[in-house]
């Protein structure tokens, strides 16, 4: 494996993985590429922001359902539509995160970027994952979320980015022959886990 030039981090929701990648993107001196991609991707593809952050990182349920009980060659208008749109964003997704590996070290959150950059041997592909009482503690303490919703939030996150990777990268969201690393932030805390990653790019 080359030297390390571009960190990808997975992450379960409610698991900090955000948070961790922006604390190693510090530490080593390099650009964040997490929500701002949003506004780029958008850019290029001539959509919404609101309507990139939700295609360019989770299939909606219905786009699921859709997908799964119709058929990718669906012969309705309706999801026809969804699903042209949504390849758009991830041709635009794809593009913007090759073109910025080959132009910069940099830490990538979700976005599929893993994958896009599959064919580069110097990506460390990083999951990050957590007990489900550390996951909602966070989600209610860092997030806003109400503690009655926390449990179907969670589930229906995962669920959905799930259901995304594996359509568009045709393999199984969180199976460790995807990754190099997997550290479990709630059982490391997030400064170890940190330093993991930051140990594992030497």
């Amino acid at each position: 494996m080359a030297d390390t030039r571009i960190i990808t981090i997975s992450r379960e929701y409610g698991s900090g993985g955000r948070e961790i990648g922006e604390m190693v993107a510090k530490r080593l001196g390099v650009p964040f590429y997490d929500k701002v991609l949003i506004d780029m991707i958008a850019q290029e593809s001539g959509m919404a922001a609101g309507y990139v952050e939700e295609a360019s990182e989770k299939m909606t349920t219905a786009q699921a359902f859709n997908i799964s009980t119709l058929g990718y060659y669906s012969v309705s208008p309706i999801i026809e539509n969804v699903q042209v749109i949504g390849e758009d964003v991830f041709i635009a997704q794809s593009r913007i995160i090759k073109e910025l590996a080959e132009k910069e070290s940099c830490v990538i959150v979700g976005r599929c970027a893993d994958y896009i950059l599959r064919e580069r041997d110097d990506v460390l592909n990083v999951f990050v994952h957590a007990d489900y009482e550390s996951r909602k503690k966070r989600a209610i303490e860092e997030y806003g979320i109400e503690e009655k919703k926390v449990a179907n939030v969670i589930k229906r996150s995962d669920k959905a980015r799930a259901k995304h990777y594996s359509f568009y990268c045709e393999r199984k969201w969180g199976n460790v022959d995807n990754y190099h690393l997997m550290v479990d932030s709630g059982k490391l805390g997030v400064d170890k886990c940190v330093d993991l990653i930051i140990d594992a790019t030497k």
